[in-house]
């Protein structure tokens, strides 16, 4: 399965925030890489740039590469709705996502891994695809033998996020897709209505 395996933080400097989360090398280095580092004079971005900018960002964020990503934008423009926001939603509803929102994983790399190594079901049943779309109502769950995987209960100890359109019951490593989460209940810092223009062109 292909995906980005590069230096991170290199990746979270070019966007001037930590996209992968927590990370102590950027907050020591918040400026975009390259030979001059912060002295560089960077001319002012195009629109063009600024657009390709932030679907980089987005695809980065979620881990997803780019065929992909277009197939997604290709969803939601044929869905109801602001294309923009459904594209967000879209991605939120992966399933290597929620298992990160759910504090299964503290990074969505991280959360891919599990559920490719088969240690996550739904509604009962093992599912080992990352990009699996998730429908409300569904039930996400820690399989039974691996209740006791260290890299879990680390995680789940640590985690203290709590989304409205998510539930997890820590006792039985269990949880539920609520509803699809709306834009202002998604904290990415994304401006999705550049993704749009930059794919309408």
């Amino acid at each position: 399965m292909a995906r980005y395996t590069g230096p991170k933080t290199k990746i979270a400097r070019k966007f001037g925030e930590a996209i992968f989360g927590e990370d102590k090398s950027f907050e020591k280095r918040n400026y975009p890489p390259g030979q001059h580092g912060n002295n560089r004079r960077r001319g002012k971005k195009s629109e063009y740039a600024i657009q390709l900018a932030e679907k980089q960002k987005a695809k980065y964020t979620y881990g997803i590469l780019e065929r992909q990503f277009r197939g997604l934008f290709k969803k939601a423009r044929a869905a109801q709705g602001i294309t923009g926001e459904v594209l967000l939603q879209l991605c939120e509803s992966r399933l290597d996502n929620v298992v990160y929102r759910m504090g299964i994983s503290p990074s969505r790399s991280g959360a891919r891994q599990l559920v490719s190594h088969r240690h996550i079901t739904v509604n009962g049943n093992l599912v080992n695809i990352p990009s699996y779309q998730l429908k409300a109502g569904d039930v996400i769950a820690v399989r039974e033998k691996s209740k006791s995987l260290e890299v879990i209960q680390n995680s789940l100890a640590n985690s203290s996020s709590v989304y409205e359109w998510i539930t997890w019951n820590s006792d039985t490593k269990e949880g539920a897709y609520v509803s699809v989460p709306a834009r202002i209940q998604i904290p990415e810092n994304i401006n999705e209505q550049f993704i749009v223009e930059l794919y309408s062109k």
